[in-house]
């Protein structure tokens, strides 16, 4: 490739190169960036150009970083961490502004959005941004401002607040009930329709460890849309895993007995720790702290 003599290249190329080398593909990236393949394109090209070398060759697979790109990855990190950095100093840390949540899909949808309803009353000068997403998003690098989780978070940067424990087991539509019958033990449960994923054969076998009874092929509904499951069992389609706090407010679920299949999982509130002296922060940090654990019911055994 014809080497520039500017190599310089300012941080919107670096941004479009992150997404790529992170997404795996130039669709991927452009939907993540809210921008369009075409553009993802020209940016890369356009970096590409400046530094005078190739960062991607394409395969069947999709996109593969070259060893520059892979040399690149570590500073462009820093330079985006370093961005996030100026972006948190210079937001607004009183009574306006706004704040991005990110949250597993059906706490977001069935428990946080009447929180929040509930929080913006009393916060009118408070724009709220929901990001309801299969992946963590970054805290570090700014993605979110706070982040809801069903895990401990690692990163020793991040202010973290264990919430406690919800209880996930298996629930039916009590019609399917009655045209099915109850399973009573984990052979008699593998002869029914069970709900689960699709795709996510990570999450599947993180289910099948804990002793659910069929391979992910075998499952009469199947979607990576944890809403769409909801739905599903709602409607009868089978049986399926809910939060127990969930499905007790469904008077048509019917709860199987807890130990053909379920388990526990931990629920954390997250902010960068630089970000703890944001008013307006701090003041939906401390009130999902206190309400989220009366909303679903958790129980409050986790040590911070």
């Amino acid at each position: 490739m014809h080497k520039t003599t500017d190599t310089s290249a300012d941080w919107d190329l670096y941004r479009y190169f992150l997404a790529v080398i992170e997404c795996g593909s130039l669709s991927a990236a452009a939907r993540r960036l809210l921008s369009t393949q075409p553009t993802v394109s020209r940016q890369i090209t356009r970096l590409e150009a400046k530094l005078g070398t190739s960062l991607f060759t394409r395969s069947p697979e999709g996109l593969v970083p070259t060893e520059a790109a892979l040399r690149l990855c570590e500073p462009a990190q820093a330079m985006a961490s370093a961005v996030a950095a100026i972006q948190r100093s210079a937001r607004d840390d009183g009574e306006e502004g706004s704040l991005r949540i990110t949250v597993p899909e059906v706490i977001g949808v069935e428990v946080l959005t009447p929180l929040l309803a509930e929080f913006q009353t009393d916060n009118p000068g408070l724009r709220l941004e929901l990001s309801i997403t299969e992946h963590n998003e970054d805290l570090l690098r700014r993605e979110a401002d706070l982040a809801i989780r069903m895990q401990r978070p690692q990163q020793d940067a991040l202010l973290a607040r264990g919430l406690g424990r919800s209880r996930l087991g298996l629930y039916a539509h009590r019609n399917y009930l009655d045209r099915h019958g109850t399973p009573n033990t984990r052979d008699a449960l593998a002869v029914h329709r069970l709900i689960g994923y699709d795709r996510h054969l990570g999450r599947h076998a993180h289910w099948q460890e804990h002793g659910f009874p069929l391979s992910i092929e075998d499952l009469a509904f199947r979607s990576d849309c944890a809403m769409a499951r909801l739905a599903a069992l709602r409607a009868g389609l089978g049986i399926g895993l809910c939060h127990a706090s969930l499905a007790a407010q469904e008077s048509e679920l019917v709860a199987l007995a807890p130990e053909l299949f379920g388990f526990e999982l931990e629920m954390w509130l997250a902010i960068h720790e630089d970000q703890r002296q944001r008013t307006g922060l701090r003041r939906l940090f401390d009130f999902l702290a206190e309400q989220l654990p009366q909303s679903l019911q958790l129980e409050s055994s986790i040590r911070d």
